[in-house]
């Protein structure tokens, strides 16, 4: 490879990179406030519960702990989500042009590679967020389990848990709860990739290239493919949670495995519904942040001057 074209390819990887940190920034800010209800809806205990529904999840939040009690946890996901973005976007680029190969013109996917190169990335930037996600779980629980046990606090905030559970438990705490992260981001980012392709596509004018594609159509397909996200692999989503809520001491927890904390969510728990709890305020969540994401990543690649 010739000097110019190893330029051209870290060009693109450093502005993909940095279109991704963007990217974080605006869906953390825009998103959160939902995340923290989903989250706090679907861990609480089941037989004593904190919230009766989401508005009620709501208000007492508002009570309990003010304005910033819905952006519990931001400093996790949103140093994280930099980071997680960053390595989400840059990877699906890698894997696009990884899958495409170099003899295809534009390196333009079909369809279903398009899924396909979506399941790689999810897979690989679970390394990234799911201690992100297991960080700001951790903080974002810490109220549930102060008002129906009266536990002490344990984290002073994010960066306080993930030195803690680093510190006494190593990797394997550092990961807790990676493989159900795995199982919900594969097929997850398959969907949302793989549908964002195909409609943002279906927008370039015959002859044209992407960056002929309107601005609405990112934030259309974004939207479309954030709601499908959620819409088609939810329950994996609750899954993941319940798993990461868990003790962080792997002789008091409650589940052994992703199989076994199925296995008890649906016999101890209510069923199929306990794994649609938190639904609503994911979804409303899905849309516009989702579409904010995606639009200011190719705000910035579009306009970033290198």
């Amino acid at each position: 490879m010739s000097a110019s074209n190893n330029q051209s390819v870290l060009r693109r990887t450093f502005k993909n990179w940095l279109s991704g940190t963007m990217a974080g920034v605006a869906v953390t800010l825009s998103g959160h406030p939902f995340d923290t209800l989903k989250v706090r809806l679907q861990t609480q205990p089941v037989h004593n519960p904190v919230y009766k529904g989401l508005l009620d999840c709501f208000l007492k939040t508002l009570k309990w702990e003010g304005i910033g009690g819905l952006y519990k946890g931001i400093g996790s996901p949103l140093v994280g989500q930099m980071f997680f973005r960053a390595v989400l976007f840059t990877s699906y680029h890698q894997i696009t042009v990884l899958i495409a190969g170099p003899n295809r013109i534009n390196k333009r996917l079909n369809h279903f590679e398009y899924f396909i190169a979506g399941g790689a990335t999810g897979f690989v930037a679970s390394l990234a967020e799911s201690p992100i996600d297991l960080f700001k779980t951790k903080m974002q629980i810490q109220i549930i389990q102060a008002k129906s046990t009266g536990a002490p606090m344990l984290y002073r905030n994010v960066f306080n848990a993930g030195y803690l559970i680093t510190k006494t438990y190593g990797i394997r705490g550092f990961y807790q709860g990676l493989q159900a992260t795995w199982c919900r981001n594969v097929p997850a980012f398959g969907v949302f990739f793989g549908f964002y392709e195909i409609i943002r596509r279906s927008f370039i004018p015959e002859g044209g290239t992407l960056d002929d594609a309107p601005m609405y159509a990112m934030f259309l397909a974004g939207g479309i493919g954030g709601f499908l996200y959620w819409f088609l692999t939810y329950p994996t989503d609750v899954l993941k949670s319940s798993l990461q809520s868990d003790n962080s001491d792997p002789t008091k927890r409650r589940f052994r495995g992703y199989i076994d904390c199925a296995k008890y969510l649906y016999k101890k728990e209510g069923g199929i519904p306990r794994f649609f709890r938190g639904f609503t305020p994911c979804l409303m969540r899905s849309v516009p942040a989702n579409a904010i994401q995606f639009s200011t990543f190719e705000l910035c690649k579009r306009y970033l001057p290198f």
